[in-house]
């Protein structure tokens, strides 16, 4: 014979709140279900013809009249939190498959996949994926970087994120550079137009009509590129290029031009078309260090929304092309903003090496 177990005490004006939940036409089942096994404990029942009446056994009755005295009416509406299932990888596993990952390949591929981990370190590809991205390794990506070997590269990075980040008063800061070499091409057969479910598709092949080399000026302070195309990047097309930056600048204004170390720069010519313009200063980033120039990231633009994609069937429509990206760009310019000190550069490329002679 079970011993009567003692009436439950409900508190305050609970009892309203669990007739509330019983009689509640959108009271999920199983939250009815506890409200009334507290109504009834409440009421003297007997636990095993209580439960017996409702359905269920006496250990999940017996916890629910627990979690009430714990908790109040508010334990019975969620579930507590559970422990989840036990972890089945022993450390060592885990300390082999980043090792693994880490220090080798495997004989026939230059890095690990999910599945062929876990193929050699009998585990499955869903606990390779969870180790992985527990220890943030992405074996399948790579990141290109290049390490400058000038000799005055400290100097030349401090010139130039100084011009960035404090240019000089009543000056203009402009970053120059050329993208060369800009294909027209004209693919053979129309594109297809994008639809619901599937992307715009092209012709893998296409005919080419030329190319075309985009100059171009990029204002640090406002975002405003002054552009010009010409179909070569000698010093003659550079010097074409300066011209077109002396006539459109304020005549009073001294102009700053962040330039890389290409040939056409140093060109005697070139030389000799500086000297008779003392308002023009030219600052030269760092041999291999072009990332410096913040004109590329116009160009990174202009590629993508613009050039990359587009079916030119001329030269001509090519350059009409870019003239007008460069237009709307003008619009409402917005400037690209460098926030990256010299010393915080300088402290990445001492890393990079460190990592470089360590090989970690």
């Amino acid at each position: 014979m079970w011993k009567p177990a003692r009436a439950l005490r409900i508190r305050g004006d609970d009892r309203a709140w669990l007739e509330a939940l019983v009689r509640g036409g959108k009271t999920p089942q199983r939250v009815a279900l506890r409200a009334r096994i507290i109504l009834g404990a409440a009421a003297g029942r007997a636990n095993h013809a209580l439960a017996r009446e409702l359905g269920i056994s006496r250990p999940t009755l017996l916890r629910w009249r627990r979690r009430y005295a714990e908790a109040g009416v508010a334990g019975l509406l969620k579930d507590a939190p559970r422990p989840g299932r036990r972890k089945r990888i022993r450390a060592d596993k885990v300390e082999a498959i980043v090792n693994t990952t880490l220090h080798t390949t495997p004989p026939d591929a230059t890095h690990w996949s999910v599945r062929t981990l876990a193929k050699r370190q009998r585990v499955s590809p869903a606990t390779v994926h969870r180790i992985w991205q527990a220890h943030n390794l992405q074996p399948h990506r790579t990141k290109n970087f290049k390490l400058s070997r000038d000799p005055e590269f400290v100097s030349k990075l401090r010139d130039v994120v100084g011009l960035y980040l404090n240019p000089p008063t009543k000056a203009l800061v402009l970053s120059v550079d050329e993208k060369s070499q800009i294909q027209a091409p004209d693919r053979t057969q129309p594109l297809l137009p994008l639809r619901p479910g599937i992307p715009a598709r092209q012709t893998y092949d296409y005919t080419r009509h030329g190319t075309t080399t985009l100059f171009a000026a990029l204002n640090v302070l406002e975002g405003h590129v002054i552009e010009t195309c010409q179909p070569h990047h000698t010093h003659v097309e550079f010097i074409a290029f300066l011209d077109k930056i002396d006539r459109v600048t304020p005549r009073q204004q001294h102009v700053h031009l962040i330039l890389d170390n290409y040939g056409t720069r140093k060109h005697p010519t070139v030389k000799a078309w500086l000297a008779d313009r003392l308002r023009f200063h030219f600052h030269f980033t760092p041999t291999g260090a072009s990332w410096l120039n913040l004109v590329e990231r116009f160009f990174a633009d202009i590629t993508r929304k613009r050039i990359r994609r587009g079916t030119f069937r001329s030269v001509p429509a090519l350059i009409a092309a870019i003239r007008a990206y460069v237009r709307e760009h003008n619009k409402q310019p917005r400037p690209f903003i460098w926030t990256a000190t010299a010393a915080s550069i300088l402290r990445k490329i001492k890393h990079c090496k460190q990592a470089l002679e360590t090989g970690h």
